[in-house]
């Protein structure tokens, strides 16, 4: 079974060893309620490989994703094994609003912070 997250903000961002795709779910004030990190490590002194980071708790192994799939406005993140952190899920579905900032971001974004874990599905 399945856990559906719902997130109103989504960002992409670049760093010196670093892609990331940011999902939030905010407060009418602004302040983030709930958040999922993606980051692929990037550079010479790095494994290309993908992290995974909850409301300040890292997942556990760098290969914990083994596949992603996105349709529409939702993204679904298929784990290699249960994550005790996501309550024993193996698999997740992020939601995002489907606003144009968005949809930016995903279309910038996905592909190269997950890359090959991308399969099927369709934008």
């Amino acid at each position: 079974m399945s856990t559906c997250r719902q997130y109103d903000t989504v960002a992409f961002d670049v760093r010196e060893n670093a892609t990331m795709l940011f999902f939030a779910r905010t407060s009418p004030g602004g302040d983030i309620e709930d958040y999922i990190l993606i980051m692929r490590t990037i550079g010479d002194d790095f494994d290309d490989a993908v992290f995974i980071e909850v409301n300040e708790e890292q997942l556990s192994g760098n290969d914990i994703l083994s596949e992603a799939t996105m349709s529409g406005n939702m993204l679904t993140l298929t784990f290699a094994r249960p994550v005790r952190e996501l309550g024993n899920e193996s698999e997740i579905m992020l939601v995002f609003d489907d606003s144009a900032e968005n949809r930016t971001s995903m279309e910038t974004g996905v592909f190269r912070v997950l890359g090959e874990k991308l399969a099927g599905g369709h934008a």
